[in-house]
């Protein structure tokens, strides 16, 4: 049994100086300290870290790496690069870092020579994407496929949506990529309207080809294929990524075509695996070689610097500090590059899947609060949305703001404006403005005394906010792989912390299990069951309008 946060030595230091640190102010911090920001920034693997807006000092620091230490958090790295089993709920090990690792990395667990198979299927999946940007797959009447729609739902939508989406600049002209998850008849509908089944390649994305949603989508797709086209046909259009061989067969999919990954993948863990098919299409298997090499460059210095000097182990402790000792209930992302623009939802599922968890990895119920609620959009759109209650709520919100120095476009003016607004508002979380700031610049406006009276607390921000900046030079293949990977390993090093398993997600399983019984009700196909009165009202509400 691991020893519960709050009764470690390492955890009482830090309530004792949480207790110091109340009333830091961020304006006297950096004004006692000229070196701060370079005190408080790091490099690595193409990324650039800024946490020094954050109410923290150098004691606190070494607090927090003392309290990683005492958590094993260093050991727990070890041992998930090295495969052990450390996923305990499902006895499985955690190998994400080993979709991207070299070929002539040399890993075996169970027997099974992982990187022997990784590269394996990454030869496969660059046969296939190759001929299909080519031209040279074709589809059943000669012509060569144009749109892509990838069927799957959770990771295996997210992650290659969010990549596409940021890897734009990257993406053959030629090539139209459709992502359908909700099985919201809706989503389907709009896509197929838009898609021609002559030149359309599906790709269903299910580990077991029985994730319920995935598949009522795929076998959609399936039906209005064939209302179009003969059954020998399915082989051309409809590829798998799945370990169901005897599935996709019955589905109508070439074994051939069918691209395998493991159980030690988690689904949001799983880009970096045959998940990224869609990836690969798009941006062409060299661009995906080096966003893989970019996860793996931070996987390096993840594995390799001391906490102290460990780019996701400080983006965790800042994140763990501002969570546990400041009260900070959510955390917003902003991406200053519009190209991210979904990267805020793909980290809601990376962080609130991981550790949204109440009970340890023993069963034991957590002693303090876990994984802070993650949301945001793109700046500037975000600025003139959910800033004010950033700036002015009751909540303190940490935010990191993401941005590229150099943009993808040729545009004037636009990108030096996009930088400006993002560097001024992480300033402004920082300093805020004062009640007597406030009140000499309405009276140098010439306001009369009453009216400067009564605007000054509607124009007064209270700053000392705290936020972090992440920048890379470009937003390219393999700086958008280092930062989704930094984010990995932030929320294992939190989820090492309140010892939890990251990787299970047993809290999606109950909705679903639920949802089965109550489709069927809903179908008229068993008599209804006995809800509670609201369930079983809205059961009723739907069926009379059936």
């Amino acid at each position: 049994m691991t020893t519960s946060l709050t009764s470690t030595a390492a955890f009482k230091a830090l309530e004792t100086h949480a207790v110091e640190a109340e009333d830091w102010e961020m304006r006297q911090l950096f004004a006692a300290d000229p070196q701060r920001f370079d005190r408080m920034s790091i490099e690595a693997a193409g990324l650039f870290l800024d946490y020094s807006k954050n109410r923290l000092d150098g004691r606190t620091l070494e607090l927090l790496a003392a309290l990683a230490r005492e958590r094993g958090v260093e050991s727990q790295r070890d041992a998930m690069f090295a495969g052990e089993k450390i996923n305990n709920t499902e006895n499985r090990a955690v190998l994400h870092t080993a979709l991207r690792a070299p070929r002539d990395a040399q890993l075996v667990v169970d027997g099974q020579d992982v990187t022997t198979d990784v590269h394996a299927v990454l030869a496969r999946v660059k046969t296939f994407t190759d001929a299909v940007r080519s031209g040279d797959w074709r589809g059943h009447t000669g012509k060569p496929i144009s749109t892509i729609v990838n069927i799957g739902i959770g990771g295996s939508d997210l992650g290659p949506k969010m990549v596409c989406l940021a890897l734009r600049p990257y993406s053959h002209p030629s090539l139209t990529l459709h992502f359908v998850s909700n099985v919201d008849g809706h989503d389907m509908d709009a896509v197929l309207e838009k898609v021609d089944p002559e030149t359309t390649l599906f790709i269903i994305a299910s580990k077991t080809f029985t994730t319920a949603e995935t598949m009522m989508n795929a076998q959609t797709a399936r039906r209005w294929f064939l209302a179009q086209a003969q059954e020998n046909a399915l082989a051309k259009h409809f590829v798998a990524v799945s370990t169901n061989v005897e599935a996709i067969k019955t589905f109508g999919i070439d074994p051939a075509n069918m691209f395998p990954f493991w159980d030690w993948v988690g689904g949001r863990y799983s880009v970096w695996s045959a998940i990224g098919l869609p990836v690969a299409l798009a941006v062409g298997f060299g661009y995906f070689s080096d966003f893989l090499a970019g996860a793996h460059a931070m996987d390096q210095h993840f594995r390799t610097a001391p906490v102290e000097e460990n780019m996701p182990m400080l983006l965790a402790l800042v994140g763990f500090w501002n969570r546990q000792f400041l009260g900070c209930t959510s955390v917003s992302i902003a991406p200053y590059h519009q190209d991210l623009n979904r990267f805020p939802a793909y980290l809601q599922q990376l962080d609130m899947e991981s550790n949204g968890k109440r009970v340890t990895k023993d069963g034991a119920p957590v002693d303090t609060p876990t994984c802070p609620a993650i949301w945001g959009e793109p700046g500037t759109n975000g600025q003139h949305a959910y800033f004010q209650l950033l700036h002015q709520g009751s909540d303190v919100t940490p935010i990191d703001f993401i941005a590229a120095l150099r943009p993808a476009h040729e545009l004037q003016h636009h990108h030096t404006a996009l930088l400006a607004n993002c560097f001024a508002q992480s300033e402004a979380f920082m300093k805020g403005k004062t009640i007597d700031e406030v009140r000499k610049d309405l009276q140098d406006q010439g306001l009369s005394l009453a009216e400067i009276e009564r605007l000054a607390p509607h124009k007064t921000f209270p700053g000392n906010r705290p936020s972090n900046t992440i920048l890379m030079e470009y937003l390219n293949p393999a700086t958008l792989g280092a930062l989704i990977a930094l984010y990995e390993h932030k929320t294992f090093v939190q989820g090492v912390l309140w010892n939890l398993n990251s990787f299970d997600q047993w809290g999606v399983e109950l909705g679903k299990v639920l949802a089965k019984k109550i489709e069927a009700e809903l179908a008229g196909d068993t008599q209804q069951a006995q809800h509670d009165s609201s369930t079983n009202g809205l059961i009723a509400r739907a069926k009379a309008a059936v």
